[in-house]
């Protein structure tokens, strides 16, 4: 028997002097001979009896044992979600104003201490996870013992993303106390969203890339209410920063939209639909995809004009590349050459000219002339497709022979138009290093070539003997030899861009004369510059996030202090300076305390970067919903309730297995836990009062029976 007062508690507890079963056998052996008294009527059984019982108590040993006991407080959780759709209207202020009431009322509770937990806002370096609100419940709740929590409150607008799955009921169990929501913002709420329903990771450079885009005005309408008539909406989206095209579609329906992929690496789509009817945010309006371009295969055409010692260089340095699908052709026999040759010992093919340069000349990503010269191979209306070909967007590379200083030179046909140099006429035969111009060192196709050397410096690699002298009327010449004339040009024409070498001898460098050059590497910086690779832009703004910060790049080919916008996610700007590096680069960085895509711009480029999700699961959905939660604090015996204007319901101590939640009210359970800090016995037969007791009733029992 155990009872309790002023909170210490009290307990029989007993210590025999024998075994049990010795006792019980004393103690039925003296209620036989008692019972044979009673029998006889012999004169003080009574009193015989007495004795017995003491004699029995004596071997029983009673005690009263004290425990003292020290109360333990309960403990109320409160969550405090701070996530960014918190951010939305007036829901931090009303959270805020009922946190506040919430902890005063709390403290009026002698029994009960009160812990916060502030979570959900976005973390660097975090997946698209959402609100996790319950990861960091259970994390701040490693400390709290069960029998001691009295309830969990959480100030949400009920967007979270962590609820536990499954059965609520085992959920509410493992909690071990009431579950309360308190909502903010509004029932009821509408809002509009764009979703990209479905978008590839990849895209081919030079195709159309499908997506499908969605826009939803939330709330929808049930499944089974009258059909409304769709409405329209405008979707704007530009690519990599372009300028802004738009699409109408239909609100509610799966809309297919194709954008093309221009260049190879990533590239950044942004997507924004006009507000609707109703908005909570315009967060959710905008959506951004990062695809990333590739090239199924590079195709090269290399049309060589006669057999020279470079020609094979040419083709190993382009057959080395796996991703390069090359189509070569020698001019071995002109149409002038007379020599006798019965026609059906002729084992060449004749020249596919007019499947080459009409019919598949688009199919080609580079056209490379490799010491071609005006001899009437291709006729002058192919050329002229050549040149169209370049000013749509395509790729010419020409390694000039001896004869681009003669009359038969190209720059004497329709492709004069496109090439950068003009010749004089002059050849020079003499040794010499190809030394970098100083727009050369400052462009990302010879920047920091090996063997270039600092300026003023000879470079490393070896000579070359021949350069057909020119004159630069367009573009820039980014390698020149030791007269200073031209020798590598590069030029943009119209949308495609033009590479001249004034030299046939780089083959001298794969044969590693003098030690050699990089021409595998110059080549291939070469002919991705002509295909628009991005990070050989010789004029741009790149930006990227590494880590926890935001870095912006600028390439040039001229010293550029402008100062940089940066367009943080929320809207907001922030100027940057960019500090000179070597070549042609400058950088800053700016920390990132934000998730979302940044936007830098010098005011003629713009760069994108994305820290973090570009299409957060935190703003699928920012309408503050009782749903989610509800099915848990309804197991856990608590309630849902919204707040207001930062007005809190009722709040009252409940005893264990009552209800702990009402019609404007919500309960915090009484647990009545301690901890025990000591005892006391107290025995309740004193050895000496209790022999003096029993030879008493001895001593009567045996006077009685005198008589």
């Amino acid at each position: 028997m155990i009872a309790t007062f002023s909170g210490n508690a009290y307990t029989l507890t007993a210590a025999p002097l024998l075994s049990w079963w010795i006792i019980a056998a004393l103690a039925g052996a003296a209620a036989l001979v008692l019972a044979l008294g009673l029998w006889r009527r012999a004169g003080g059984v009574w009193w015989r009896g007495a004795a017995v019982l003491m004699f029995l108590a004596i071997l029983v040993n009673p005690s009263l044992v004290e425990e003292k006991r020290s109360p333990l407080r309960d403990i109320a959780v409160i969550v405090v979600d701070e996530s960014p759709s918190q951010q939305i209207e007036n829901r931090a202020q009303m959270t805020e104003a009922a946190l506040t009431a919430l902890i005063e009322r709390l403290h009026r509770e002698r029994d009960l201490d009160v812990r916060v937990i502030r979570a959900g806002k976005p973390q660097r370096g975090a997946g698209d996870d959402g609100t996790r609100l319950f990861t960091a419940l259970n994390r701040s709740m490693s400390d709290i013992p069960r029998q001691r929590l009295a309830g969990i409150v959480m100030l949400t607008d009920g967007q979270v993303h962590d609820v536990p799955a499954g059965d609520a009921a085992a959920a509410a169990h493992q909690l071990g106390a009431p579950v309360h929501a308190l909502l903010s913002g509004r029932p009821e709420e509408g809002d509009r969203r764009l979703v990209v329903a479905q978008a590839p990771s990849f895209g081919l450079v030079g195709k159309e890339l499908p997506l499908s885009i969605r826009v939803e005005d939330l709330p929808q309408p049930p499944k089974d209410a009258k059909a409304k008539p769709d409405g329209q909406a405008r979707v704007t989206w530009r690519k990599d920063g372009g300028p802004p095209q738009s699409v109408m579609v239909t609100v509610g329906r799966d809309v297919p939209v194709s954008i093309p992929i221009e260049h190879g690496g990533p590239n950044v789509l942004e997507l924004e639909v006009e507000p609707g009817p109703q908005e909570l945010t315009l967060a959710n309006n905008r959506a951004a995809v990062v695809v990333n371009g590739v090239r199924d295969r590079l195709r090269v055409l290399l049309v060589s004009g006669e057999p020279h010692a470079g020609e094979r260089v040419w083709r190993n340095i382009l057959k080395s590349d796996p991703s390069v699908d090359l189509v070569h052709f020698t001019i071995l026999r002109p149409p002038e050459k007379q020599d006798g040759t019965p026609i059906r010992e002729l084992s060449l093919i004749a020249f596919p000219i007019r499947e080459l340069f009409d019919v598949k000349l688009d199919d080609f990503d580079l056209i490379i002339f490799d010491r071609y010269s005006r001899r009437g191979i291709i006729p002058q209306a192919y050329v002229e497709n050549v040149v169209r070909y370049v000013r749509k967007g395509g790729a010419f590379l020409e390694a000039a022979g001896p004869s681009f200083g003669t009359p038969m030179s190209l720059f004497r046909t329709p492709l004069g138009e496109i090439l950068p140099t003009e010749p004089t006429g002059n050849v020079y035969e003499e040794g010499f290093k190809p030394q970098l111009t100083d727009a050369g060192r400052r462009h990302p196709v010879t920047e920091d070539l090996p063997g270039a050397g600092k300026p003023g410096d000879a470079p490393g690699w070896g000579r070359w003997f021949r350069q057909v002298e020119a004159r630069v009327h367009n573009g820039i010449a980014v390698m020149r030899g030791e007269r200073g004339d031209p020798l590598l040009v590069l030029d943009r024409v119209g949308k495609g861009r033009v590479a001249q070498l004034l030299s046939d001898q780089m083959w001298l460098w794969a044969r590693g004369f003098e030690g050699g050059g990089p021409q595998g590497e110059l080549l291939r910086r070469l002919a991705y510059w002509l295909m628009k690779e991005p990070d050989l832009e010789e004029n741009d703004l790149r930006a990227t996030v590494e880590g926890d910060r935001l870095v912006v790049t600028r390439q040039s080919l001229e010293p550029d202090d402008r100062a940089i916008t940066v367009t943080l996610p929320d809207g907001t700007t922030q100027s940057l300076t960019l500090t000179p590096e070597h070549g042609g680069r400058s950088s800053g960085t700016l920390p990132i305390a934000q998730m979302g895509l940044y936007r830098a711009t010098d005011g003629t480029h713009t760069a994108l970067a994305a820290a973090g999700p570009l299409n957060p699961v935190e703003f699928a959905d920012v309408r503050a919903t009782p749903e989610k939660l509800a099915p848990l604090a309804q197991a856990s015996g608590g309630g849902v309730f919204w707040i207001g204007n930062g007005t809190i319901p009722e709040i009252r101590r409940v005893s264990a297995g009552r209800a702990a939640s009402g019609h404007n009210w919500l309960g915090l359970r009484q647990n009545g836990d301690y901890v025990v800090t000591g005892f006391a016995e107290l025995p309740l037969l004193p050895a000496f009062a209790a022999l003096l007791l029993t030879i008493g009733l001895l001593i009567a029992a045996w006077r009685r029976e005198g008589r």
